[in-house]
C-alpha cells in the first residue's frame, strides 16, 4: 500500500487528505495520490465537514483539536493537514495503523 506523505515544516508535520463528505459514517482509511483517504458524516456546507474532519484527526492522532489546522483546500475535497504536538515517528506509525486497517 503508498505511504502517506508526511511534510515536516516549522510550525509542525503536514499531511493531505482526501475527502468524502456525506458519507454513512466519518472514518478514515487507505491512500489515494499519497493523501489519506477519509470518509466524513457531515455534509460539505457552513464548514461543517471541515470541522468533523479535525475532529476525526484529533481523534485518531490523540492531538487536540486546537494543534490540527486545514492550512489549504478548506472548500476543496483534497487538503493539506498541519498538526503540532505529534513527532513524526509517533505520526507515521498512526497513518501506518489507519491504512492496515482499511
Amino acid at each position: 500500500m503508498p505511504e502517506i506523505e508526511i511534510r515536516q515544516t516549522r510550525s509542525g508535520l503536514g499531511f493531505d487528505v482526501k475527502v468524502k463528505p456525506g458519507a454513512r459514517e466519518s472514518k478514515a482509511g487507505g491512500t489515494v495520490d499519497g493523501a489519506l483517504k477519509v470518509e466524513i458524516k457531515a455534509p460539505p456546507e457552513g464548514g461543517k465537514a471541515n470541522a468533523e474532519l479535525i475532529r476525526l484527526l484529533s481523534k485518531l492522532t490523540g492531538a487536540s483539536a486546537s494543534d490540527i489546522e486545514i492550512s489549504s483546500g478548506s472548500a476543496s475535497r483534497r487538503k493539506k493537514i498541519r498538526i503540532s504536538g505529534v513527532e513524526l515517528e509517533t505520526l507515521r506509525k498512526i497513518l501506518d495503523n489507519i491504512q492496515a486497517k482499511s
